[in-house]
């Protein structure tokens, strides 16, 4: 039976794609495995002539055999949000020099990320990698009996398994207090309601600490829903300044509704930041893009996606509480 045959019936294996690229089967099983064991070129010629064939190698079961997984599932929230593209990037990277392979899913409800773990344990991954929000108030009791290891990213003191991120609170009282200290005193800040969790419930509190350690005004406060994007700004800026017409500062929740808001005054022929000052949050592309560029918060998404691949793979390291990772406020044009 050729090997094209025996794809066709289910039976082509390790050994045949290793008799057809000329290498022996343990190289077969390192070059999916474990690749950096593995020559660049022997690699690509092994994977060459597993494509042609149509071969896909049955991991789960060796992975059963050995009692281990090396394979970290993560739950996101959405994909709208840049911030987790760098996230997601930061685990990928992690995990792949670490010999892993990365799954991702994406859960927009509390429900549905029940069902996302449900589905990861059953494929019996290594470790799960969640982002803070709100979650079914089975999650937690679910995954501590699974044994297996999670890292919440952007979680806090009660995180579903290890806590990793920066301290939000710090970033909004850093780019508040920058705004205080430009001279802005009608400051409206923006928000979020439908999830999230300390990525965005930490930020307004710390805001108003600083505005009152100011003597300011901290009543000019809006809320969007979490999918909202750029034509939020228009809405904004409108319900800003029939509340405040010398509104003079807006601080945004993410990039993109702090782009929008750019947009906006444009449209209106007001200046940016001569007439109002507009700070945005998470770095994305858009804002160093945009004209003018948009002061932001870093959160350092990347950082914390390599972060949370290590705890996951390494296991429990000793780290008590949160696994603190920097921010940084990058100044730039709008504000």
């Amino acid at each position: 039976m050729s090997e094209k045959s025996k794809f066709a019936s289910g039976k082509l294996t390790m050994q045949d794609i290793a008799r057809a690229a000329g290498v022996s089967p343990m190289t077969v099983s390192n070059c999916f495995r474990y690749p950096d064991r593995v020559r660049e070129k022997t690699r690509m010629a092994v994977m060459k002539v597993a494509v042609e064939l149509g071969y896909v190698p049955n991991l789960s079961a060796g992975l059963l055999a050995a009692g281990t997984s090396r394979v970290i599932g993560a739950v996101l929230p959405s994909i709208r949000n840049s911030s987790f593209f760098g996230y997601v990037a930061g685990l990928r990277q992690e995990t792949t020099e670490r010999g892993h392979e990365l799954i991702t899913m994406i859960a927009e409800t509390p429900e549905e990320e029940l069902a996302a773990a449900q589905t990861l344990l059953g494929l019996r991954v290594a470790g799960i990698a969640l982002v803070a929000g709100p979650h079914s108030v089975d999650l937690r009791s679910f995954l501590e009996l699974s044994g297996t290891p999670v890292a919440e990213s952007w979680g806090g003191e009660n995180a579903v398994g290890k806590a990793v991120g920066y301290d939000v609170g710090a970033a909004s009282r850093v780019l508040t207090r920058h705004l205080i200290e430009q001279g802005h005193r009608q400051i409206g800040f923006v928000q979020v309601s439908g999830g999230g969790g300390l990525r965005y419930s930490m930020r307004l509190p710390a805001f108003r600490q600083e505005m009152f350690a100011a003597g300011l005004s901290d009543s000019l406060v809006l809320t969007v829903r979490a999918a909202d994007g750029f034509a939020s700004g228009r809405r904004i800026l409108d319900e800003f300044l029939a509340l405040q017409p010398k509104l003079d500062a807006v601080l945004c929740p993410t990039d993109v509704v702090a782009a929008g808001a750019v947009f906006e005054c444009q449209r209106r022929g007001l200046s940016v930041p001569g007439d109002i000052a507009i700070s945005g949050w998470g770095d994305y592309d858009i804002g160093r893009e945009l004209s003018p560029t948009l002061t932001t918060i870093s959160p350092f998404s990347h950082e914390i996606g390599v972060n949370a691949a290590r705890l996951l793979i390494d296991g429990d390291t000793g780290t008590a509480g949160n696994l603190t990772t920097p921010f940084s406020l990058e100044l730039r044009e709008s504000a």
